[in-house]
């Protein structure tokens, strides 16, 4: 198998990122750009995440997840505990997470360390979710190897009927992350790679130093 792609060429020229049109606080730029995605209409889900672990095999592994929620203290996605990240994130909490946003040629990349948040938060998230994805946040022991797609949809429909006109709470192995940042990167594609980074670094005085990276 060979394919050659090397002629895939694009020029990047809608927008540019200079010092003077950003913020002191980096989470205040995030939600400029996060509204901007959501207003341009060009991704279906601008909250995807790709949120990177080091494993416990020792090797790093990248998923996309979705970003349910952030603040000025970082950035929280859900999942389940016992799950492959669930693991890793217990064993070291240093995560990388990034946003790709093609059609506004930019990305975002996060350095941070992650942290269960509180229970009551897990809880009222859960219940606003429909009860499909409740039920299927039960019925999947997450990351582990199964017999058959059969096997889950016959427990599905036996944990239907035993919650039938019945609450759905959450299991204790399921709840949210945050992710707090140490580190932000904003990428704005320019004209002859010559791209825009900014870089945001926490520190120790919880101020952010603010510096731009050559492309």
């Amino acid at each position: 198998m060979h394919k050659d792609l090397g002629k895939y060429r694009k020029s990047y020229e809608k927008s540019d990122l200079t010092e003077d049109a950003i913020s002191e606080n980096p989470m205040q730029l995030f939600q400029k750009w996060f509204y901007e995605v959501e207003a341009s209409e060009g991704i279906d889900e601008p909250n995807a995440m790709t949120v990177s672990t080091i494993g416990l095999d020792g090797f790093p592994k990248s998923r996309v997840v979705l970003l349910k929620k952030y603040t000025y203290e970082g950035f929280i996605f859900y999942t389940n505990y016992e799950s492959e990240k669930g693991k890793a994130i217990a064993n070291d909490p240093r995560v990388c997470a990034s946003f790709f946003w093609p059609n506004m040629e930019r990305q975002i990349i996060i350095k941070g360390l992650a942290e269960k948040i509180s229970e009551n938060l897990s809880d009222g998230y859960f219940e606003s979710r429909p009860e499909g994805s409740k039920l299927g946040a039960i019925v999947s022991n997450q990351s582990t190897v199964i017999p058959s797609r059969e096997v889950l949809e016959e427990k599905l429909k036996a944990l239907e009927k035993q919650y039938e006109n019945k609450p759905i709470e959450r299991p204790d192995y399921w709840g949210g992350f945050i992710i707090k940042p140490i580190s932000l990167e904003f990428w704005q594609g320019r004209p002859n790679r010559l791209h825009d980074r900014i870089r945001y670094s926490l520190q120790k005085d919880f101020n952010w130093k603010i510096e731009r990276l050559a492309p």
